[in-house]
């Protein structure tokens, strides 16, 4: 059980505060009970010049924390093994795979994890976990490792393929979601949530033995979703009882705006240089 978790927003679409940048990407600073973790590196152009605005050590992180293998998510590992190379990296195997976008026009997009870093994992990091299945950090903090794909009203949230000529589809079976067990109940942070929010929060809910959910932050990859899916989201968030909303990077505007609506005094803003913290049973967004 961890008695105190501050989880600073280093990267995103948005910006909170003076002196900070935003990027499509995403990267959350994660202080818990004596710990230090990265999750996610955004696209590497702002998590560095954050870090020092907002005073992260880097250097000081314990682990990094992969929750896909998409580029707006991995673009900074290298900046991070450049100043902690001493830090356990945590990862599925899929998310070291070739993955693309599918163009109007050719050539196909690259999204995968940039070359230079998929070297600098392999050449720097001196420990490496696999996270196929749930897996415990540290105590207190753990990974989902591959979600379930359970509902029928959720998919990866967009047409992702594992070739360049976008022929084979990719399930995204590295996507994984990072929870911590506090004493007003599970914080979830999501990278994408390609495998669905509530996909997600219902694996979670198993494989923790039904602990309460308190808060969920991160990208909800609800972007392009239609009303029914977002009625569907809304619905089993209000049946979790989770107490607070983090809406960020690809969750969308139109569709955070919904759930703001929807959820009137939950949802808070998740921009870079935000930070989100628990102690003694209370929360606090600043």
């Amino acid at each position: 059980m961890i008695d105190e978790l501050r989880v600073t927003v280093l990267a995103e679409n948005t910006v909170r505060g003076p002196d900070l940048l935003g990027e499509h990407g995403l990267a959350f600073w994660i202080e818990a009970g004596g710990h230090r973790i990265l999750f996610d590196t955004g696209q590497g152009k702002v998590l560095r010049h954050n870090a020092r605005q907002l005073n992260v050590p880097l250097d000081a992180a314990e682990m990094i924390v992969l929750s896909h293998g998409h580029f707006d998510h991995t673009g900074g590992l290298g900046d991070a093994l450049e100043a902690n190379d001493r830090a356990t990296v945590c990862l599925h195997p899929a998310a070291l795979e070739e993955k693309y976008a599918k163009e109007k026009t050719p050539p196909n997009r690259d999204i995968g994890i940039p070359s230079l870093n998929a070297t600098c994992l392999r050449q720097k990091a001196r420990c490496l976990i696999w996270s196929r299945g749930p897996t415990k950090l540290v105590e207190g903090v753990h990974v989902t490792g591959e979600i379930p794909r359970t509902n029928d009203f959720e998919d990866t949230g967009g047409p992702f393929y594992r070739d360049r000529a976008c022929a084979d589809p990719d399930p995204l079976f590295d996507d994984q979601a990072l929870f911590l067990e506090t004493a007003a109940g599970l914080v979830v942070l999501l990278g994408c949530a390609h495998a669905g929010v509530i996909n997600t929060l219902d694996y979670i809910a198993e494989i923790s033995g039904r602990q309460p959910l308190f808060a969920v932050l991160g990208g909800m990859h609800l972007v392009g979703a239609k009303r029914p899916r977002l009625e569907a989201t809304v619905a089993l968030l209000k049946q979790y009882e989770v107490k607070g909303v983090g809406t960020a990077h690809c969750t969308g505007m139109a569709a955070a705006a919904y759930l703001w609506s929807q959820l009137p005094g939950r949802c808070f803003e998740c921009a870079a240089g935000s930070v989100f913290s628990v102690g003694n049973g209370q929360s606090e967004v600043c």
